[in-house]
């Protein structure tokens, strides 16, 4: 019977299959994701639904890694379904949460498969006692399928290569946004200067006028004195 023993809420995202580069986008929005254990057939599962579609199905073995790529995201790669999968946590804690109930469940699919592995061995071994010989059949236990593709996936040229998907999108929006808001930088300050070089001309204007008021004022006050010195001069000439 399978029953779940973790839980949380992630974006999932995939790789896409086309290129192995770019991550594609699982779910719109945060899903819940799951650990869940199979005690029949002793084995870990890490399953989310999006709706009525099942877009991570993910039977965790002995040679899978779990990578945290960042603060808040982390990825695994699939042999047997084939692909990478990318889960996106909302805080650090989620994320380190998530990577340690992996390498707990990793450590128990790794301890059921020397257990069955151990009893393949018991039974592989034949003994002749007749001929006191002793046969010891090797058995290197189950092996799953794809595993040479898993190792590409962790830990290569591939999986630095998977690393960068989300971060380089953010990276580009964040990039796009800067070049847009520097745009509008240029253009408030372009408006400025020319607001600038206008109150320039206006003060050059006003200044010039100033001029010509002092020297108005000065022809004023000359023709003053001037009228004033007559009125003195027939004033002291009056009888």
């Amino acid at each position: 019977m399978e029953q779940p023993i973790y839980t949380t809420r992630a974006h999932v995202f995939q790789i896409d299959p086309s290129t192995k580069k770019n991550w594609v986008p699982a779910s719109k929005q945060a899903v819940t994701v799951s650990y869940f254990y199979d005690s029949t057939r002793n084995s870990y599962r890490i399953i989310s639904v999006d709706g009525t579609k099942v877009i991570i199905n993910s039977t965790i073995t002995a040679n899978m890694m779990f990578t945290k790529t960042s603060q808040k995201f982390g990825q695994w790669a699939d042999s047997r379904a084939n692909t990478v999968f990318g889960l996106g946590f909302t805080s650090e804690q989620q994320l380190s949460k998530f990577a340690e109930k992996f390498q707990e469940v990793k450590e128990a699919a790794k301890m059921a498969r020397e257990k069955s592995q151990d009893k393949v061995d018991i039974r592989s071994t034949r003994i002749d006692l007749n001929n006191d010989t002793f046969d010891f059949k090797q058995d290197s236990g189950p092996s799953s399928p794809g595993s040479k593709q898993a190792s590409s996936f962790n830990g290569t040229d591939d999986e630095k290569i998977f690393k960068v998907g989300p971060e380089m999108l953010l990276m580009k929006t964040e990039h796009e946004s800067t070049a847009q808001q520097s745009s509008k930088w240029e253009a408030e300050l372009q408006s400025l200067r020319e607001k600038n070089s206008m109150l320039v001309e206006e003060l050059q204007h006003a200044s010039t006028n100033m001029d010509v008021c002092k020297k108005q004022v000065g022809a004023c006050k000359e023709e003053s004195d001037a009228l004033r010195q007559k009125v003195r001069t027939l004033a002291h000439l009056a009888p």
